[in-house]
């Protein structure tokens, strides 16, 4: 993207980037016209900025599992050290000491992302466009700092538990561009209610559709609504959304008859007609080493072999490194871009399956679950799920979402959302260098520590325990 001008990724005031001065007053610097509507269209293209996701929950989550000898020795240093402790669930991920490894880069991109939002969203009504496009242009922009703050209430909040997300810590509310404000948390339920207030204000003025798949629309919003109300545990509104998200679109991408991904067969990330609203994680692809991602044993066995996913999105661990064993997320490498890890089709109809299961419907769940997976088996492999009943059917759709979204976020999203819940409750564990660590249900581990540079810098950051 050729912007017309430079533009200050400047961070709300906690972070590294603001240096140590804990107030500061920021003014749009470079080439910025305030009063061209232009300017902000040129921005909102920069996917660059708005694509950006954390990639904390991926290596949180159960489905990899961090075994080999090479790789340890890899990831136990200082600049991996992050990798470790997040998979490990340790209290201090980002430790003080160094300061090229001391910040939280998922904090710092998303909190940049929303600055980059607030300046369009705020400047907008003093440009000269009309005021259908500066209504369309701020409905853009709105989505995104919903999407940013999803992310973080989920990475830095406790699960939402309607019961005390009043009182339960979430994340700093920053709305505006100024850096001269103070930097308290706001509760879980303050943080949620704004993601949704950003999104419905923002639907009206949405496209139905855009030529890519970074750019918002009606149904990134609908999408959005639906994985925020089902992380709620707000089924019924999480399937209204859902269906409003299928109406507009429901493509599947066909894995039945593909051998092997390339650029002919599989569609580009911005075009995927899967893809609600492109995402990516903010370091990119994981099918390198030292930092690819070893596939559980109870994934791999999960998945089984003769599914496409298994297939087509993972390799042997030799394809990675003579020293790994077993079987490594490989779909960035197959598809050979980031992934996708904003909402999608599948999401949509597998949050749709979950809460009809949780109605009572399991018939009507498990045809949701088998018209996905029709699409992800060759047609001599394909077997029809079945649910004993609406209890099974809840059980058999979670294991469907671990299978369509290993390597993405929403298995961590899960283990908080479900961690109370009989079918799901249990004690993890994860061992290396002779440690054995565990995520039992009621650990504060569910949520990631604050860094402590920021909490350091701005004391007026609560600490999560």
């Amino acid at each position: 993207m050729n912007l017309k001008y430079s533009y200050p990724l400047i961070i709300a005031g906690l972070l590294a980037f603001s240096g140590c001065k804990k107030y500061v007053d920021i003014k749009t610097q470079g080439n910025l016209v305030p009063k061209e509507t232009q300017n902000y269209r040129y921005l909102l293209n920069a996917s660059s900025s708005l694509e950006r996701s954390p990639s904390l929950f991926e290596l949180a989550s159960d489905d990899i599992n961090i075994v080999d000898a090479s790789q340890l020795n890899s990831l136990n240093s200082l600049f991996y050290g992050y990798y470790l402790r997040a998979y490990s669930w340790q209290p201090v991920i980002y430790q003080v000491g160094n300061v090229s490894y001391e910040q939280d880069d998922n904090w710092n991109a998303e909190y940049s992302l929303i600055f980059y939002c607030n300046t369009i969203i705020n400047e907008l009504p003093a440009s000269n466009g009309t005021g259908n496009e500066k209504a369309a242009l701020t409905a853009e922009a709105l989505v995104h700092r919903a999407d940013a703050y999803l992310n973080l209430v989920n990475l830095y909040g406790k699960p939402y538990n309607a019961s005390t997300a009043e009182t339960d810590l979430g994340v700093p509310l920053i709305l505006t561009q100024t850096l001269s404000q103070k930097l308290n948390r706001a509760s879980v339920q303050a943080v949620h209610n704004q993601i949704i207030a950003d999104l419905t204000t923002a639907i009206p003025s949405l496209p139905n559709t855009q030529a890519y798949n970074t750019l918002p629309s009606k149904v990134s919003a609908y999408a959005l609504l639906a994985r925020c109300y089902f992380y709620m545990k707000d089924y019924a509104n999480a399937s209204k959304f859902a269906d409003q998200a299928l109406a507009v679109r429901s493509t599947l991408n066909d894995l039945s008859t593909i051998t092997a991904v390339t650029t002919a067969n599989y569609p580009r990330r911005v075009f995927d007609p899967e893809i609600l609203l492109s995402k990516t994680p903010i370091n990119g692809t994981i099918s390198f080493t030292p930092t690819a991602y070893r596939l559980s044993d109870e994934l791999v066995g999960l998945l089984g072999t003769k599914d496409q996913r298994y297939t087509l999105f993972t390799v042997p661990a030799s394809t990675i490194s003579a020293d790994y064993t077993g079987r490594y997320f490989y779909r960035d490498r197959a598809i050979g871009e980031a992934r996708n890890v904003g909402p999608s089709v599948p999401e949509m109809m597998l949050i749709k399956a979950e809460a009809l299961a949780r109605s009572g419907d399991a018939a009507g769940a498990m045809l949701l679950v088998n018209n996905l997976r029709v699409k992800r088996f060759k047609p001599a492999d394909y077997v029809a799920l079945t649910a004993a009943s609406a209890a099974d059917a809840v059980v058999k759709v979670v294991e469907e979402r671990r299978r369509e979204f290993f390597g993405r976020p929403l298995r961590w999203w899960d283990m908080r959302r479900l961690k109370n819940e009989a079918p799901f409750q249990r004690t993890y564990t994860k061992t290396f260098s002779g440690v054995t660590y565990t995520l039992d249900p009621n650990s504060d581990r569910y949520v990631f520590p604050i860094a402590e540079f920021l909490t350091n810098l701005n004391p007026e950051l609560e600490k999560n325990p």
